[in-house]
C-alpha cells in the first residue's frame, strides 16, 4: 500500500468550503416561517463535539449532504433511491454523499461534489441559493465508514407558496414524475434535478418533521406508496422497527427504523441521520424508542441516552483503531 494512499487530506469542516457556500442572508432566513426558521438557527448553534478526523485514513471517511428546503411552511429534506444495479445497498434510500477522494479539500465539498454527481445539484458558486447550515459528528456505516453528514439549506429568490406539500418525484429512466407532475410549489432547482444513470434511480423528498412523529405523514396528507416491494408492512403503518444484533457494530443490538415515504422506505444510516437531525432541528426526542433497551446494562425501555453512547463509543472505538493502525503505516513507510 502506498503511503501517500493513506494521508489524510480532509478536516470534518474547512473554511474555504463553507465560505464558497456562504453563510446564510438574513433576507432568506426572513422568507422561512418562525417554525422553520427556529430550525435552522437551533441547527446553526447547536454544541456538538466534533471529533478531529485529521489523523483518520482517506479510505475510511465519506460525508452526506443533507439538504433541506422550505415548502408549505415546512422543512423538508432531499434524498434518493439508490440504483438496482448497484453492487451496495441496491433500491435503498440515501442522501446524495459518498466516499471521501484524495483531491477534496474537505468533506464539505465531499457531500457537495457527490450530490452534483448524482442528481446534478450545482456545485458553489455555479448556485448561490446553497446555504451552509452545520457538519455533525460521523456516523459508523457498516462498511465501517466514517459518514460526515453536511446540513445545508436550499433557498428561492422565489415568493412564499403556501400550497399543499408535493413530492417531485423523478427517476431515471425518464427524468420525469413517476406519479403527477411536479407542482409549481416545488422548488426551482429541485425540478430541475437530473438522476445519475449508473446510481440514481430516483429522487424524491420527504418531511423532516416526520422522521420524529410518523404520523404527520398522514396527518399532512403526503403521497404515499401501497403495500408491496417499498412498503412490506402494514398498509396502516407508516414505521416499523425491528432490533437486530450486528457483527459489524462489535454484537450492538441495533435499532432499525423504517419510514414510510413516496418512492423507498427510509431506513438504517439515512434514517439515523435524519433523526438526529430532527432532534437538533425541533428540539424534541421522537415519538417512538430510538435505541433497544440493554438488558445486560440494567436499561430500561426509556432509558435512550445510555444506548445512544453505547454507539457513540463504538464510533469512537473505531476512530482509535483507524489511527493506530494508520500510525503503523506511516511509521513503516519512514523506515522503508
Amino acid at each position: 500500500m502506498a503511503l501517500s494512499s493513506t494521508i489524510p487530506k480532509l478536516t470534518s469542516t474547512q473554511p474555504n468550503s463553507e465560505k464558497r457556500l456562504g453563510d446564510i442572508p438574513t433576507h432568506v432566513l426572513k422568507r422561512l416561517t418562525s417554525k422553520s426558521r427556529a430550525c435552522v438557527e437551533r441547527l446553526r448553534t447547536c454544541q456538538l463535539d466534533r471529533p478531529d478526523l485529521s489523523r483518520q485514513p482517506t479510505s475510511k471517511l465519506a460525508a452526506v449532504l443533507v439538504l433541506l428546503y422550505e415548502q408549505a411552511g415546512e422543512l423538508r429534506v432531499l434524498l434518493t433511491t439508490r440504483s438496482k444495479s448497484l453492487r451496495a445497498h441496491p433500491g435503498q434510500t440515501a442522501l446524495p454523499g459518498g466516499k471521501a477522494d484524495e483531491g477534496d479539500e474537505s468533506l464539505v465539498w465531499t457531500a457537495l461534489r457527490e450530490a452534483n454527481e448524482e442528481v446534478g445539484l450545482p456545485l458553489p458558486p455555479t448556485s448561490s441559493n446553497i446555504h451552509f447550515i452545520t457538519t455533525l459528528p460521523p456516523f459508523l456505516s457498516a462498511s465501517q465508514l466514517l459518514v460526515t453528514p453536511v446540513v445545508v439549506l436550499l433557498s428561492s429568490s422565489l415568493p412564499l407558496v403556501t400550497s399543499s406539500p408535493s413530492f417531485s418525484t423523478l427517476d431515471s429512466s425518464s427524468n420525469a414524475s413517476s406519479n403527477t407532475p411536479p407542482k409549481s410549489s416545488s422548488h426551482p432547482i429541485l425540478t430541475s434535478l437530473t438522476p445519475s444513470l449508473t446510481e440514481v434511480d430516483r429522487i424524491f423528498d420527504h418531511p423532516l418533521e416526520a422522521m420524529l412523529d410518523p404520523r404527520l405523514s398522514l396527518n399532512k396528507g403526503e403521497s404515499l406508496v401501497d403495500v408491496g416491494e417499498d412498503w412490506p408492512y402494514s398498509a396502516g403503518d407508516v414505521y416499523n422497527p425491528s432490533d437486530v444484533r450486528l457483527d459489524a457494530f462489535d454484537g450492538l443490538i441495533y435499532r432499525m427504523h423504517r419510514f414510510r415515504t413516496c418512492a423507498s422506505p427510509i431506513k438504517g444510516l439515512t434514517a439515523d441521520i435524519l433523526i438526529t437531525v430532527a432532534e437538533l432541528a425541533y428540539g424534541r426526542k421522537p415519538v417512538y424508542g430510538r435505541y433497544p433497551s440493554d438488558s445486560s446494562s440494567g436499561s430500561s425501555s426509556e432509558d435512550t441516552n445510555l444506548e445512544g453512547e453505547t454507539y457513540q463509543a463504538l464510533v469512537r472505538r473505531r476512530m482509535e483503531e483507524n489511527e493506530r493502525a494508520f500510525a503503523v503505516v506511516v511509521e513503516e513507510g519512514g523506515q522503508t
